[in-house]
């Protein structure tokens, strides 16, 4: 069981890039599962800063499909797209305390570089253009748009440091000059990285738990030490594991893999959704059909922590659908 504390606000934060597929829900779930257990709030973000992912269509096709699942939401949805005011003053902020400089590096250098990469696929960062003269960087301006990065402390220095400790994954210690170096919080085509949008948008709508995919635990220090330089204190973390094919590839969007298009076509329930994807957390024993809010008094870190290897979508987890 889990302790009851209403001060807790979750969120989902998903992309609407294509039609949601398993992986997607399972975070969805757990997400959703820990806030309401705690008597907490949801919170819907729709993370399309990409202007690839800005879809009305795909955003309503999407909040369709959280509540046909019965993930329903108390506050949102937020549109990223149409918060870049908020973004713009926390880089201005970044910008005014000398923080921040432009980077020339092109994609094709950074993955030339010899140095080994953060967890999240990312090369470490060697600092090229950390410190070019103003001339060259006008000169330089003049040839192509730079990104901006953020400088983060030497390895030696106790303040690029981060701790933390995830729901699922325990106690993390990460040197962020060894694992990423300064990293991106603005890309050349002027969209705001990631890594800075999510910090202010999960700061000012006041989340107190992210709970999302293991693939995104590498980003957490970035994002505690963000959080930091604007003053915002860092949520509690909880990730969960993949969904990944019998081969480990991981299941994809761009793949169709078991999306909800594909699996509302063929007539499968909810139910059945909700209850294969539990027992896979080990929330429940069998591969009944249930509904989230018949899962809430069932939920609990400890059984999702004692089942985070990544989850095989083999025969076995397809017969639980139905």
């Amino acid at each position: 069981m889990v302790e009851k504390n209403p001060r807790v606000r979750g969120r989902f934060a998903p992309t609407p890039s294509g039609r949601m597929h398993l992986g997607n829900v399972f975070s969805a779930l757990v997400a959703w599962l820990s806030a309401r257990a705690a008597g907490g709030t949801v919170v819907l973000r729709i993370e399309d800063l990409d202007p690839r992912a800005q879809s009305r269509e795909r955003a309503d096709t999407l909040m369709g499909d959280l509540e046909w699942l019965g993930l329903t939401w108390d506050e949102g949805p937020f549109f990223q797209s149409e918060r870049a005011g908020v973004y713009q003053e926390a880089l201005d902020r970044l910008a005014g305390a000398g923080l921040t400089y432009p980077c020339f590096c092109s994609r094709a250098e950074l993955h030339a570089a010899t140095a080994p990469h953060a967890s999240d696929g990312t090369p470490v960062y060697a600092g090229t253009c950390r410190d070019l003269s103003a001339d060259e960087v006008v000169r330089r301006s003049a040839e192509r748009p730079p990104a901006t990065r953020l400088r983060v402390p030497e390895a030696d220095d106790p303040a690029g440091t981060v701790e933390f400790r995830d729901l699922a994954y325990g106690p993390r210690r990460e040197v962020l000059a060894r694992e990423c170096g300064d990293f991106l919080v603005r890309r050349s085509d002027g969209v705001v990285a990631y890594q800075l949008a999510v910090v202010v948008d999960d700061a000012l709508m006041g989340v107190t738990q992210v709970v999302r995919g293991r693939d995104l635990l590498g980003s957490c220090a970035r994002q505690i030490y963000l959080g930091r330089l604007l003053g915002h204190p860092a949520p509690q973390y909880g990730h969960v594991p993949l969904l990944v094919a019998p081969d480990g590839r991981r299941l994809s969007k761009r793949d169709r893999d078991l999306d909800l298009g594909v699996l509302r076509e063929r007539g499968v329930a909810p139910e059945r959704i909700v209850g294969a994807l539990a027992a896979a957390a080990g929330l429940v024993d069998g591969g009944t059909g249930l509904t989230p809010t018949e899962l809430v008094a069932s939920f609990s870190w400890e059984r999702i922590a004692a089942h985070r290897d990544d989850v095989v979508v083999d025969e076995a987890f397809l017969a639980r659908l139905g």
